[in-house]
Protein backbone atom coordinates (compact mmCIF):
# COMPACT_ATOMS: atom_id res chain seq x y z
CA UNK A 1 0.00 0.00 0.00
CA UNK A 2 1.41 3.35 -0.97
CA UNK A 3 1.55 6.39 1.29
CA UNK A 4 -1.00 8.13 -0.84
CA UNK A 5 -3.45 5.22 -0.54
CA UNK A 6 -2.94 5.11 3.23
CA UNK A 7 -3.69 8.84 3.56
CA UNK A 8 -6.80 8.40 1.45
CA UNK A 9 -8.02 5.51 3.56
CA UNK A 10 -7.14 7.26 6.82
CA UNK A 11 -8.73 10.49 5.59
CA UNK A 12 -11.96 8.73 4.76
CA UNK A 13 -12.07 7.03 8.16
CA UNK A 14 -11.24 10.11 10.26
CA UNK A 15 -12.84 12.89 8.22
CA UNK A 16 -16.46 13.49 9.17
CA UNK A 17 -18.79 12.30 6.53
CA UNK A 18 -21.33 14.61 4.98
CA UNK A 19 -24.83 13.45 5.64
CA UNK A 20 -26.48 11.94 2.69
CA UNK A 21 -29.11 13.97 0.88
CA UNK A 22 -31.79 11.75 2.38
CA UNK A 23 -30.61 12.57 5.92
CA UNK A 24 -30.73 16.30 5.20
CA UNK A 25 -34.22 15.97 3.79
CA UNK A 26 -35.30 13.92 6.79
CA UNK A 27 -33.93 16.50 9.25
CA UNK A 28 -35.64 19.32 7.35
CA UNK A 29 -38.94 17.44 7.30
CA UNK A 30 -38.70 16.61 11.03
CA UNK A 31 -38.07 20.29 11.77
CA UNK A 32 -41.01 21.37 9.60
CA UNK A 33 -43.22 18.80 11.34
CA UNK A 34 -42.18 20.10 14.77
CA UNK A 35 -42.89 23.69 13.71
CA UNK A 36 -46.27 22.66 12.28
CA UNK A 37 -47.18 20.90 15.52
CA UNK A 38 -46.29 24.02 17.51
CA UNK A 39 -48.45 26.13 15.21
CA UNK A 40 -51.29 23.64 15.52
CA UNK A 41 -51.06 23.78 19.33
CA UNK A 42 -51.10 27.59 19.25
CA UNK A 43 -54.12 27.71 16.94
CA UNK A 44 -55.88 25.09 19.05
CA UNK A 45 -55.42 27.35 22.09
CA UNK A 46 -56.95 30.23 20.12
CA UNK A 47 -59.88 28.04 19.04
CA UNK A 48 -60.45 26.83 22.62
CA UNK A 49 -60.41 30.42 23.93
CA UNK A 50 -62.84 31.47 21.19
CA UNK A 51 -65.15 28.58 22.05
CA UNK A 52 -65.12 29.54 25.75
CA UNK A 53 -65.93 33.17 24.92
CA UNK A 54 -68.68 32.14 22.53
CA UNK A 55 -70.21 29.89 25.19
CA UNK A 56 -70.07 32.75 27.70
CA UNK A 57 -71.75 35.11 25.22
CA UNK A 58 -74.48 32.57 24.41
CA UNK A 59 -75.15 32.01 28.12
CA UNK A 60 -75.32 35.76 28.74
CA UNK A 61 -77.73 36.09 25.79
CA UNK A 62 -79.97 33.45 27.36
CA UNK A 63 -79.95 35.29 30.70
CA UNK A 64 -80.78 38.61 29.01
CA UNK A 65 -83.63 37.03 27.04
CA UNK A 66 -84.96 35.44 30.23
CA UNK A 67 -84.89 38.84 31.89
CA UNK A 68 -86.61 40.45 28.89
CA UNK A 69 -89.34 37.80 29.07
CA UNK A 70 -89.79 38.57 32.78
CA UNK A 71 -90.21 42.27 31.91
CA UNK A 72 -92.96 41.39 29.38
CA UNK A 73 -95.00 38.71 31.19
CA UNK A 74 -98.25 39.58 29.40
CA UNK A 75 -96.92 38.66 25.97
CA UNK A 76 -93.97 36.31 26.55
CA UNK A 77 -94.55 32.71 25.48
CA UNK A 78 -92.40 29.67 24.60
CA UNK A 79 -93.34 27.35 21.75
CA UNK A 80 -91.49 24.30 20.44
CA UNK A 81 -89.98 24.50 16.98
CA UNK A 82 -91.00 21.72 14.62
CA UNK A 83 -88.75 19.54 12.54
CA UNK A 84 -85.83 17.23 13.27
CA UNK A 85 -83.27 20.00 12.74
CA UNK A 86 -84.77 21.90 15.70
CA UNK A 87 -84.94 18.99 18.14
CA UNK A 88 -85.58 20.43 21.60
CA UNK A 89 -85.21 24.05 20.49
CA UNK A 90 -87.99 26.45 21.44
CA UNK A 91 -88.94 29.91 20.30
CA UNK A 92 -89.41 32.76 22.75
CA UNK A 93 -92.00 35.22 21.44
CA UNK A 94 -92.96 38.51 23.01
CA UNK A 95 -94.26 41.95 22.16
CA UNK A 96 -92.08 44.91 23.09
CA UNK A 97 -92.81 48.45 22.02
CA UNK A 98 -95.67 47.17 19.90
CA UNK A 99 -93.36 44.93 17.89
CA UNK A 100 -93.51 41.14 17.68
CA UNK A 101 -90.06 39.74 18.47
CA UNK A 102 -88.78 36.17 18.69
CA UNK A 103 -85.59 34.25 19.41
CA UNK A 104 -84.58 30.60 19.29
CA UNK A 105 -83.80 29.10 22.69
CA UNK A 106 -81.58 25.98 22.72
CA UNK A 107 -82.56 23.08 24.99
CA UNK A 108 -79.66 23.73 27.38
CA UNK A 109 -81.07 27.18 28.25
CA UNK A 110 -84.73 26.24 28.75
CA UNK A 111 -84.38 26.08 32.55
CA UNK A 112 -83.86 29.86 32.57
CA UNK A 113 -87.35 30.29 31.09
CA UNK A 114 -89.39 28.42 33.71
CA UNK A 115 -91.32 31.65 34.40
CA UNK A 116 -92.46 31.92 30.76
CA UNK A 117 -95.77 30.28 29.79
CA UNK A 118 -95.45 27.33 27.44
CA UNK A 119 -97.73 26.66 24.49
CA UNK A 120 -97.53 23.21 22.93
CA UNK A 121 -98.87 24.29 19.55
CA UNK A 122 -96.10 25.27 17.22
CA UNK A 123 -98.29 27.70 15.30
CA UNK A 124 -97.28 31.32 15.13
CA UNK A 125 -98.28 32.79 18.47
CA UNK A 126 -96.72 36.13 17.56
CA UNK A 127 -96.03 36.19 13.83
CA UNK A 128 -92.77 37.92 12.96
CA UNK A 129 -92.49 39.07 9.36
CA UNK A 130 -89.35 37.78 7.65
CA UNK A 131 -88.38 41.24 6.43
CA UNK A 132 -88.25 42.73 9.94
CA UNK A 133 -84.75 43.48 11.22
CA UNK A 134 -85.14 42.77 14.94
CA UNK A 135 -81.89 44.56 15.71
CA UNK A 136 -83.19 47.76 14.10
CA UNK A 137 -86.52 47.44 15.92
CA UNK A 138 -84.76 47.01 19.26
CA UNK A 139 -82.38 49.95 18.63
CA UNK A 140 -85.32 52.19 17.67
CA UNK A 141 -87.25 51.16 20.79
CA UNK A 142 -84.21 51.81 23.01
CA UNK A 143 -83.86 55.31 21.54
CA UNK A 144 -87.55 56.00 22.24
CA UNK A 145 -87.20 54.78 25.82
CA UNK A 146 -84.09 56.93 26.30
CA UNK A 147 -85.88 60.02 24.94
CA UNK A 148 -88.87 59.31 27.19
CA UNK A 149 -86.55 59.09 30.19
CA UNK A 150 -84.86 62.37 29.26
CA UNK A 151 -88.23 64.13 28.86
CA UNK A 152 -89.45 62.85 32.22
CA UNK A 153 -86.21 63.93 33.88
CA UNK A 154 -86.58 67.39 32.31
CA UNK A 155 -90.19 67.71 33.47
CA UNK A 156 -89.24 66.79 37.01
CA UNK A 157 -86.84 69.73 37.00
CA UNK A 158 -84.06 70.38 39.47
CA UNK A 159 -84.69 69.41 43.05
Amino acid sequence: MTAHAREGLLGRLVRPRRPAAESVDRLRLEHELAVSRLRLARWQQHADAYERRLGDAERERAHLLSWLAALHPASAVLTPLGGPEHEGTHRLCLIAGGWHLSWHIPPADLALFAHVPFRAESGDVHPVPDAVDQGAVIRRHVRLLAMEGAVQAGLAGPL
